[in-house]
């Protein structure tokens, strides 16, 4: 007991104690960030891009990430002639003073210094620090003073570099509240990210969520990296929190997951609008959309299933009463014929799969829709999660309208869950189609959209803009990092830091959730996470003790 006691007296003095100088100030701007000369003791190889550091003022304190680490020197001369270090006089003679590390520091935050037992309040930064003020390491102490701690409105995600002791705590209600990105290079771990994002979302019941699960790493067990499995989300949260519907029933089986229903979808529900969604990867010229259109409107809500079995003789009759090629019609038709091959279609479903997950989402469950053998077909997978989110949109404006002066009676916050976002969000469709809507105008009316994707060079840049807060892995093409950055505030300083993450397990986070950017090593989807994730279900704390925060059911009540 009593070295326990010791332990957590330890830990507290080095949590609260003050740490070493780095060095000090000696210029820079704050647009351009500040220069910071280092301290001869002070060992350049133990700093690193997004590393936090603080400034000391007077009245206030500045909360800054290293943006570039610099060797400079006094004279010129010294690196067309190198003195011999391995004298050690000259070596002293010469490190740290005629040559010497520097570091590039962007102030992100400053912090006033409160009066005793209040808590400092983190505001933008509108000036910068003097010459000469110290320049130390931050501390446990400042990363909660900006992150606060975690609590039933904040989740912890993962920690600083270099201080793992430390969470970074998002703001679950202002993540729920406006369009997520989640963008990195392939490999690079954005399923699990996503994973973790969506664990805490709903643990702690913030939103309802619908995932459209293309390579099924949501609802059940998927392979971890190195070895071992992974839980899903309905085995980590449960039933009752989260149902798993599936278009294979076969996949589902041959893994051996857990599916709550089996999702059909009849041709008669598919328009002329979800084959425009697939006129790239399907190859559809503006001749047979427009053709769609027309046999839409002349044949009614079986005009799939009829153009799929219909003869030539046919296309040559409509090609005499209307200004539709036969050519073109024959076309589309041996295009659209591809949709035979998919057994989630037919003729009449035996009931209605969309008002079955529509009533999960509003009585609070999330849904993963597992596309299973068709996650490998791409034209699969737009036409269903474009089918199923345009009638989703549909009736949460129907819904909102319903609820005009009445608060209590809008619908529970909808995130949904897209991969290959850049499919849906194309600068040239991005105005035309159901997602670029939501991303657009859908938070009054309760939904947002949660976007994974690889290139978000190809997203439109309205959409882009509209996306509140951007977790973003390793990217190493430069039009997707100035994707990523655009419209971000300091985005020439937060470049070289993004370009420089390790491939796995480190992400920047910069937007609507955050009160500035940072850069984490993401928490470990492992047993102390899922321990974790269970306490915060059943209202206790990880040892066991009353937890001390109370989950809300009602959006209305949430603490802001």
């Amino acid at each position: 007991m009593a070295s326990l006691a010791a332990q957590q007296f330890d830990a507290l003095i080095e949590q609260y104690s003050e740490p070493p100088r780095i060095g000090v100030v000696v210029g820079g701007s704050l647009s351009k960030g500040l220069t910071v000369k280092l301290d001869v003791s002070q060992n350049v190889e133990d700093l690193a891009v997004g590393r936090y550091v603080v400034v000391h003022g007077s009245n206030q304190r500045f909360f800054c990430m290293i943006t570039d680490v610099i060797l400079d020197n006094t004279n010129p001369e010294i690196q067309s002639n190198p003195p011999d270090i391995s004298n050690p006089f000259l070596r002293a003679v010469y490190i740290g003073t005629a040559a010497y590390g520097k570091i590039s520091i962007q102030p992100m935050l400053a912090i006033a210094s409160g009066e005793k037992g209040e808590r400092p309040t983190p505001r933008p930064v509108k000036t910068i620090p003097g010459h000469f003020l110290d320049v130390r390491n931050a501390t446990v102490a400042d990363v909660n003073a900006v992150f606060g701690e975690e609590d039933d409105a904040h989740f912890n995600v993962g920690s600083p570099l270099e201080l793992e002791t430390v969470s970074i705590n998002l703001d679950l209600n202002r993540l729920v509240e406006r369009s997520i990105g989640v963008f990195g290079k392939s490999g690079t771990g954005k399923s699990f990210l996503t994973r973790l994002l969506l664990a805490g979302m709903i643990a702690h019941n913030k939103a309802s969520c619908l995932i459209f699960d293309m390579h099924n790493d949501y609802g059940g067990a998927v392979k971890k990296e190195g070895s071992g499995q992974a839980k899903g989300l309905r085995d980590l949260l449960g039933a009752a929190r989260v149902a798993v519907c599936t278009l294979d029933p076969e996949s589902a089986m041959k893994r051996n997951a857990a599916i709550d229903m089996t999702v059909r979808l009849p041709y008669s529900a598919i328009e002329p609008e979800d084959l425009q969604m697939l006129s790239e990867s399907m190859n559809l010229t503006d001749a047979m959309i427009d053709a769609a259109f027309m046999l839409a409107k002349k044949w009614g809500s079986d005009w799939i299933y009829k153009l799929i079995h219909a003869d030539a003789d046919v296309f040559d009759d409509i090609e005499e009463t209307s200004n539709a090629r036969a050519g073109t019609l024959k076309g589309l038709q041996r295009r659209v014929q591809r949709f035979e091959r998919w057994s989630f279609l037919t003729q009449e479903a035996a009931e209605d799969s969309f008002h079955h997950i529509l009533e999960m989402l509003k009585s609070g469950r999330s849904v993963v829709l597992e596309f299973g053998s068709f996650g490998n077909s791409l034209e699969a997978y737009i036409l269903v999660a474009n089918y199923l989110t345009r009638r989703i949109h549909e009736a949460y404006v129907d819904l909102m309208e319903r609820a005009l002066g009445d608060r209590s009676q809008e619908p529970r916050q909808l995130l949904i869950v897209v991969e290959e976002a850049h499919k849906f969000l194309d600068p040239r469709i991005a105005n035309q189609t159901i997602f670029g809507i939501i991303a657009r105008e859908m938070r009054k009316f309760n939904v947002t959209l949660l976007i994974v994707d690889q290139r978000p060079s190809g997203i439109d840049e309205e959409v882009m803009s509209q996306i509140g807060t951007r977790v973003t892995a390793l990217l190493d093409n430069e039009r997707d990092i100035n994707a990523v950055l655009t419209g971000i505030s300091g985005a020439g300083s937060l470049r070289e830091v993004l370009a420089r993450l390790e491939t796995r397990q480190q992400a920047i986070i910069v937007g609507h959730a955050v009160p500035m950017p940072v850069v984490i090593r993401t928490r470990e989807y492992d047993q102390a996470f899922y321990q974790a994730i269970h306490a915060t279900i059943s209202g206790t704390a990880a040892d066991g003790s009353a937890a001390p925060v109370t989950l809300s059911k009602d959006r209305n009540n949430r603490r802001l």
